[in-house]
């Protein structure tokens, strides 16, 4: 939990500040799972998440969006890799919703046993889209996308 932590801080996914009148204040939980790595080893894991079934829509969030890839798509690339003698590695983008940007003025709790001692009365402002957020994926899409059509792909 506190290597999650420190990786919400260091991406500054949000700020503290005083809840604004009108605006309501979402709550989050820890997801915890044991993971085993290839090699056998085990280690904990912890995620910080918005529960984002609190969320309403057009308030909270104007659209959604989930990545879905067709089987036939990845039975495509697997053959032109395997046509032209190619090597394929595959991509784990490690916090990726961290990298999209929020639209919406969304607030969140502290995180409990990780609230500021002498700013408890304070709530997260978000500032980049943490699991959980109805829009989280659909934010890194976005950010994703720029990024992969600056550099010239199509």
């Amino acid at each position: 939990m506190e290597d999650g932590i420190k990786s919400l801080q260091k991406n500054k996914a949000w700020s503290l500040t005083k809840l604004p009148q009108g605006n309501k204040v979402l709550q989050n939980m820890w997801v915890c799972r044991l993971k085993e790595e290839p090699d056998g080893d085990k280690r904990y894991k912890a995620r910080l998440v918005v529960k984002g079934f609190q969320h309403k829509q057009g308030f909270d969030f104007t659209e959604i969006f989930s990545h879905v890839v067709k089987m036939t798509t990845i039975k495509v690339m697997l053959s032109i890799v395997a046509v032209e003698n190619l090597h394929l590695e595959q991509l784990d983008a490690k916090i990726a919703f961290l990298h999209g940007n929020l639209e919406e003025e969304i607030f969140m709790t502290q995180p409990k046993s990780f609230e500021v001692q002498d700013k408890k009365n304070l709530v997260c402002k978000l500032h980049k889209s943490l699991y959980g957020l109805k829009q989280a994926s659909r934010q890194w899409y976005k950010k994703f996308n720029k990024f992969t059509r600056n550099s010239g792909f199509m």
